[in-house]
């Protein structure tokens, strides 16, 4: 291990970071994808700094394969999009560039952001600055393909072998900017394989209560990446046991709390999480499929599933009911609808064919040129036959 200085806002080489060679840190080029270490290698080549960054080192370093590769520049997002002509520049407040690959492969590379960085505006930094915005310390270590060395600014790689979940900010201020991130705690612990730090852990069970101030779609995002993770049961039982549960799910949370029953309950929704995570773990599934096993037992203990209804409106009640159980987290209809269809289809309950766009029309087409199921004419049908007659009649008083 060897050490490098950088230069402050002064420009004064004050700022140490450790570097971890190959044979210290063990990571091979070979293990990173090779699309993404041509994106390193020309933003090099061209007079920039490119790092693989976050999820992907933490993973390779625990000796993981990473599902994502993310790279981190001091390129600016149009500076990006000129040198990779299969890219392009998303987001309005916070500009990424995507750049895309055979087989729907994407890599996402970002400009270093300063602390300053908020929701309003969004200011580039230095690779420092970049370091200190980042949540934990497991996910501030940049990794050069092209040098093959860890930069490590914050002690991440003693606490990867400690096995410990560290704040990068300071904790009086971390959980306050972004709540999101005691949920973010908790999943890394459980996927890790780690343990939060005392330090850590008392502030989450003080800064809890922040969870209900955060983004609604923030934390809709956050909970699919949970239900997606394969860990989904381990995950919600320890959010449960830092009281950080509630506020994530607050209405699955209640029922819980209502029931008679809870810990039966309780117990039921664990069992079809763990169910869920054998079907993520394996072969995946959709967002229709993570809502089912999560809120099934929920939405059993909360209508009677054993009542028939011809007409569907059992089905209809059982959607009303869960999207009330979702509240206020957002998700598509078509999601919920499809989640209830497949709870009823496992108790063999009757589920109300699809309707055609327009009642009575064949093929669901607009009623101006289209003859409907009861073999009328509509009234552009009616306007043209009667504008024919109307010809026909000056042709014969012509004639």
């Amino acid at each position: 291990m060897r050490s490098r200085y950088y230069r402050d806002v002064n420009g004064k080489p004050t700022i140490k970071a450790r570097l971890y060679e190959q044979l210290d840190h063990k990571i091979s080029r070979l293990d990173i994808d090779a699309d993404a270490r041509k994106i390193c290698s020309r933003l090099s080549f061209q007079g920039h700094q490119a790092y693989i960054v976050g999820g992907a080192v933490r993973d390779l370093l625990l000796g993981r394969i990473p599902k994502d590769f993310d790279i981190a520049t001091d390129a600016l997002p149009n500076r990006v999009r000129r040198l990779f002509r299969n890219s392009r520049i998303i987001g309005k407040r916070f500009r990424l560039v995507h750049v895309f690959f055979q087989d729907g492969k994407i890599h996402e590379v970002a400009t270093f952001r300063s602390p300053e960085s908020g929701d309003r505006h969004h200011v580039y930094g230095t690779l420092f600055e970049d370091v200190m915005r980042r949540d934990f310390s497991f996910n501030a270590l940049y990794y050069d393909p092209e040098e093959e060395i860890v930069l490590d600014f914050v002690g991440g790689v003693e606490d990867i072998r400690k096995g410990v979940v560290k704040s990068v900010l300071p904790l009086k201020v971390s959980f306050v900017e972004d709540p999101v991130r005691m949920l973010r705690a908790v999943k890394y612990a459980v996927i890790t394989g780690m343990i939060i730090s005392p330090a850590v852990t008392r502030r989450i069970l003080k800064d809890a209560p922040l969870l209900a101030t955060a983004s609604i779609s923030r934390l809709s995002e956050e909970l699919y990446k949970i239900l997606n993770s394969g860990y989904a049961e381990s995950i919600l039982r320890l959010m449960e046991r830092y009281r950080i549960f509630d506020y994530l799910l607050p209405g699955l949370s209640k029922i819980h709390s209502n029931e008679k029953e809870n810990q039966v309950l309780r117990e039921s929704t664990y069992r079809s999480l763990a169910k869920l995570d054998k079907i993520m773990q394996n072969e995946g599934g959709n967002r229709a499929i993570m809502i089912r096993y999560l809120y099934e037992g929920a939405l059993v203990a909360s209508k009677d599933l054993d009542t028939e209804d011809a007409h569907g409106l059992l089905y209809n009640d059982a959607v009303r009911v869960l999207k009330e159980i979702i509240k206020p987290l957002v998700q598509p209809n078509r999601d919920v609808e499809e989640a209830v269809k497949l709870i009823f289809r496992d108790r063999d309950l009757p589920i109300p064919k699809k309707r055609p766009r327009h009642p009575g029309i064949w093929g669901g087409a607009s009623k101006a040129g289209m003859i409907v199921a009861d073999g009328t004419d509509t009234r552009r049908q009616k306007k043209r036959r009667n504008r024919k007659k109307r010809r026909n009649r000056e042709a014969n008083n012509n004639g």
